[in-house]
């Protein structure tokens, strides 16, 4: 099954649509119910991300019979340094993101958590590319 969610920058209303559509699929293909959470934390806080951090985006889902593969493209400042954004609580959303209760600095780290393999990539003033791999168990 292959699914494809464009991702508006600044859409924070939209956040977690996405997210919510790839959670009803999964539930029907009665998924396990930790895997389906685990899965659609990582989802959500990869489409926040991209909300919050770049001008827009794209969810790309690809779900076979032993795994889920997401990939997230964002058009946006890039990352700096991915092992810096990796850690709890380092942030570089704006103040304005963090009034609306975002950008603690949780999104990578949580990501890294309910993920089996995860790749970033980041390309300052280009944008960033994350792959995130569940296996079902």
């Amino acid at each position: 099954m292959h699914f494809e969610y464009k991702i508006e920058g600044g859409d924070f209303t939209g956040a977690g649509y996405a997210s919510s559509q790839i959670k009803k699929v999964l539930k029907q293909l009665d998924v396990d119910h930790n895997q389906i959470k685990r899965i659609v934390v990582a989802l959500y806080e990869s489409e926040v991300n991209i909300v919050a951090h770049a001008y827009n985006g794209l969810m790309v889902v690809d779900i076979d019979i032993d795994k889920i593969v997401i990939r997230m493209a964002d058009n946006g400042p890039g990352i700096e340094d991915i092992d810096k954004a990796m850690q709890q609580g380092f942030s570089t959303a704006s103040p304005k993101v963090r009034e609306m209760g975002f950008g603690a600095g949780m999104g990578l780290p949580n990501i890294k958590k309910n993920v089996d393999e995860l790749e970033i990539k980041s390309t300052v003033g280009v944008g960033t590319v994350v792959k995130m791999v569940n296996y079902f168990k």
